[in-house]
């Protein structure tokens, strides 16, 4: 991957990343997304490791992070995202099936910018990823270091 992505996806469940990617194409951003399916790609993706390791500088405009994932989980991501003086100003978005109250401080103690459950419903999860790829990657004003 030599482009930059402008947001990064972490999931593992390949109809939520098709779910995902088709709310994003209505903005032209589907094309801008890097998808990665475990925590431990993210984080690899982040610190341009294994087949990451030549990706073009910069960070991502925003990461959507799903918390159950396998090999490293969402929390722990979040954790190394907002404890790494380079990552930390990443805005990082959990979106997750989880509505346990306990992820959910967890997620906002450890620096989570928004916390975002997903619908079960087909539209509304579209319209729900639509509205967040609209914001963080049109609307809000990237940190340094983001891809314009």
């Amino acid at each position: 991957m030599s482009e930059l992505a402008r947001i990064l996806l972490a999931e593992d469940d390949p109809k939520d990343v098709e779910l995902t990617l088709e709310a994003l194409d209505e903005y032209n951003l589907a094309n801008n997304v890097a998808v990665v399916n475990d925590g431990q790609e993210a984080l690899d993706y982040l610190y341009y490791k294994g087949k990451y390791k030549k990706r073009s500088n910069g960070n991502p405009v925003v990461v959507l992070l799903d918390l159950k994932m396998p090999k490293v989980d969402g929390l722990e991501v979040l954790k190394q995202i907002k404890t790494d003086p380079d990552l930390k100003t990443i805005p990082v978005v959990i979106l997750t099936s989880s509505k346990m109250e306990k992820d959910l401080v967890e997620s906002y103690n450890l620096g989570t910018n928004a916390y975002v459950v997903k619908p079960v419903a087909f539209h509304e999860f579209v319209d729900a990823v639509k509205g967040l790829g609209k914001f963080w990657a049109l609307i809000n004003e990237a940190p340094f270091g983001s891809v314009k």
